[in-house]
Parts: C-alpha cells; sequence; structure tokens
C-alpha cells in the first residue's frame, strides 16, 4: 500500500512538476529579482552598485511618478465603480428568460477575449473627431463632440469610456454565476407580498449578490490600477494625435514604469515604482477585505 501510495505522489509531482518550475523561473524568482533590483541603480549593463533606499526616496519627490500615481487613482476611482454597476445591470438583465439570450452574453463577452491593439483601431474611428461615428450621432442631436484623442482635458475619458465597455464582459459571467446561485424561492415570496421588479432587485439580488460584488469590485481596482496597454496606443502614438501633453495627460503608473524600464533603461528606478505600485494595491485590497464586514451579506 505504501509502495503504492508513493508511486502515486510521485505521478503527481511529476504532472504538476512543469507548472511548478514555470511559476518559479516566470513569475516568483522575477519579482525577488526585481525586489531585489529596487535598491539599486542598474541600467541593463553588467554592472550592478546598491543604493539602498534612495531610489525610493527619489520617487517621493518625483513629480512625474506622483502625478502618473494621481492619474491613475481618479482613472481607478472613476472607470471602476461605472463598470461595476454598468456589469450587474447588464447581468441582470441577462439573467432574465428571453430571446437570443445567449447570443447576447457573447456579444457582450466578446470585448474581454479581443486584443486590446484590435479594440484602439476600432475606436480610434469611432473616436475620430471629424470622419467617427460618436461625433457623427452626437452631430445629429445638434451636439458638437469634443476632440476625443487629441484634447488633453478628453483623452482620460476616452480610456476610461473603452475600459468600462471592455471590463463588463469577464464581470458579467462572474455575476451571472452569482445570480444563479440566488434562490428562486425568494422571488417567488416577494412576488406574493406584492414586490415590484426594482424593489426585488434592490432588496433581494443586490443584497444576495453583494458577495460576488465584492469580488468584482477588488479585482476591478487591481486591474485598474494595472492600466497601460490603452494609454500606451492612445497617448503616445503619433498616429492618435499623441504627444507630451496627452501623455502628461494619461501617464499611469505603470506607462511611468515602462518608460523607466524600458526607454530610459533605469531599471532599479522603474523596480522601485513597481514595488511601490504592488504595496498601494495591496493596501487598497487589505481596506477592501476590512470594510467588506459593513456592506457584504453571507448566507
Amino acid at each position: 500500500m505504501r509502495r503504492w501510495l508513493r508511486s502515486q505522489a510521485l505521478w503527481g509531482y511529476v504532472f504538476i512538476g512543469p507548472a511548478v518550475l514555470g511559476l518559479l523561473a516566470f513569475v516568483v524568482l522575477p519579482v525577488l529579482f526585481s525586489l531585489v533590483l529596487s535598491f539599486t541603480n542598474w541600467d541593463g549593463s553588467a554592472s550592478i552598485s546598491f543604493v539602498g533606499l534612495d531610489n525610493f526616496a527619489r520617487l517621493f519627490q518625483d513629480e512625474v511618478y506622483l502625478k502618473a500615481m494621481r492619474t491613475t487613482g481618479i482613472y481607478a476611482l472613476i472607470a471602476v465603480p461605472l463598470t461595476v454597476a454598468a456589469s450587474i445591470l447588464v447581468a441582470a438583465l441577462l439573467d432574465r428568460r428571453m430571446a437570443g439570450r445567449n447570443a447576447y452574453r457573447t456579444i457582450f463577452f466578446i470585448p474581454s477575449i479581443t486584443m486590446p491593439i484590435a479594440i484602439a483601431v476600432v475606436w480610434k474611428w469611432l473616436y475620430n473627431s471629424s470622419t467617427g461615428l460618436i461625433n457623427f450621432m452626437l452631430g445629429l442631436v445638434g451636439i458638437d463632440g469634443p476632440s476625443w484623442l487629441t484634447d488633453p482635458n478628453v483623452i482620460l475619458w476616452s480610456v476610461i469610456i473603452i475600459s468600462v465597455w471592455a471590463g463588463i464582459g469577464s464581470n458579467m459571467v462572474i455575476l451571472l454565476a452569482g445570480l444563479q446561485g440566488i434562490p428562486e424561492s425568494y422571488y417567488e415570496a416577494a412576488r406574493i407580498d406584492g414586490a415590484s421588479s426594482v424593489g426585488r432587485f434592490l432588496n433581494i439580488t443586490v443584497p444576495m449578490l453583494t458577495p460576488t460584488i465584492f469580488f468584482v469590485t477588488v479585482t476591478s481596482f487591481i486591474s485598474s490600477f494595472q492600466v497601460f496597454d490603452l494609454v500606451y496606443i492612445f497617448a503616445s502614438s503619433s498616429s492618435s494625435g499623441g504627444g507630451g501633453v496627452l501623455l502628461e495627460a494619461t501617464r499611469t503608473a505603470v506607462y511611468s514604469i515602462y518608460q523607466n524600464g524600458f526607454q530610459f533603461f533605469k531599471i532599479g528606478y522603474a523596480s522601485a515604482q513597481a514595488w511601490v505600485l504592488f504595496l498601494v494595491i495591496l493596501l487598497i485590497t487589505l481596506v477592501q477585505l476590512r470594510l467588506q464586514k459593513r456592506w457584504v451579506h453571507y448566507e
């Protein structure tokens, strides 16, 4: 029996070995290496010199990085609530019995699996100030559409709109799973008592869905603080009218890490920025975990 158990355990290690090795090689070791690099001024060359906490002290005097963090915070505070709210409404609507329900679910989910560059190409056309569909539709009702991709005061909102649109699909799937876990007997009792559709939604659906909403909110905040691709494509692309002014208006924390690490070759400084961002995300997540007791209802 022992020999059989040993063989079973051996085969288990054999099967999980490649995954564990990949995790160590491509996740754990690079993360630890970046922590070491955050205490150096390495520029990608052969020589590495340790500078202690100088990189971290420099961060709090770097106006460019501090502004990038503020922009990231503003983006997260606007994009996450809008995405979560829209996801809840879409999930609730698509949880009903209706013709073509699966087709609608697929349509809403497609943006979640679409490459960011493809999304950017489509939305560049939609956002075009002279020939874009959005400004054309606004013009039909007498509204002069803004310069979505060339106005520093508007471009961050352009990124937020795309993020909300693209983020609904994945959240919708998770929320649908939560909705299907709510007992139908609650709704039947509410109907007997004369509760309206809005009343059932506010007093049954939302409270029973709060654990799922909490999960979606936490993951959405984590993702929002790591926004990069749309900023890179829109603000730094000359074809979209990008430039210094637009980049200043949309530079996020991850974009700042990319610039310092891969454009300016300040690898140590970029690693310090990455770890500060990690600590910020960790702190926000811990606060959310602490506050969940006030509004999350578990059965």
